[in-house]
This record gives structure tokens, C-alpha cells and sequence, in this order.
């Protein structure tokens, strides 16, 4: 796998364009804080994280292909669901005008800054 196939098959995901970046192939749409950046450097094919700036080296491979498979696994590694978490969304959905009721009434009571200052402040 090269870059350009790399950057093809990542879409097909449907992961992010901003999660990463690949100069001369595909660029970053919106700077966030962190995003992978896949460069060559002289023979070598390091993957790094670029976050606020500053650039750290994650990984270093020997081949285009090796780094392209390396950033392709990160990208695309997802943990399993958790067991009943669509079940438990769906529910918290359904009961969403009740939780928000529940938390104004909750708001509501909750004491403020004044009923713990000292009498004369």
C-alpha cells in the first residue's frame, strides 16, 4: 500500500480527514489539537503525532508500505461495543425530556455560593 492508496481506503472507513495528514497526498481540512502525520524522511518512513505543534515520533518503518499499513491500523482500530451500550443509549434517548427536567429541578435546589458565605461578607 502507498499513500495515495492509504488515503483511499481510510475514506472508505470513513475515517476523519482531520485526523491526519500526509504532505503531498492528502492535507488536514481543519488543524485539531493532535492528528497523525504520515512523512518521508530521507529512507526512513516515520509516523508521527502532531499535537499543539509539535511533532513526536511514534513509529519508524523502513518502507512506505510498512508505515501506510501502521497508520492504517491506528486509524482503524476500533474497540468492540460494549455489550448492551446501544440498548442503554436508546433508553437514555428515550427518557432525555425527563433527565433534562429531572437536572433543571436539581439545578434549582442546589445551594449557591451566597448560602455558604459568612454573615457581614
Amino acid at each position: 500500500m502507498n499513500r495515495t492508496e492509504l488515503t483511499e481506503r481510510l475514506r472508505r472507513e470513513g475515517v476523519p480527514d482531520a485526523l491526519y495528514d500526509i504532505p503531498g497526498v492528502h492535507g488536514v481540512p481543519v488543524q485539531l489539537d493532535a492528528y497523525y502525520v504520515l512523512r518521508p524522511e530521507g529512507s526512513a518512513w516515520p509516523v508521527l503525532m502532531r499535537q499543539r505543534g509539535q511533532d513526536s515520533v511514534i513509529a519508524r518503518f523502513g518502507t512506505e508500505a510498512e508505515a501506510c499499513l501502521y497508520l492504517y491500523d491506528t486509524l482503524t482500530d476500533t474497540p468492540p461495543p460494549v455489550p448492551g451500550g446501544a440498548e442503554r443509549v436508546n433508553r437514555l434517548l428515550a427518557d432525555a425530556d425527563e433527565i433534562q427536567r429531572r437536572a433543571e429541578e436539581d439545578f434549582e435546589r442546589a445551594p449557591t455560593r451566597e448560602d455558604h458565605e459568612p454573615p457581614g461578607l
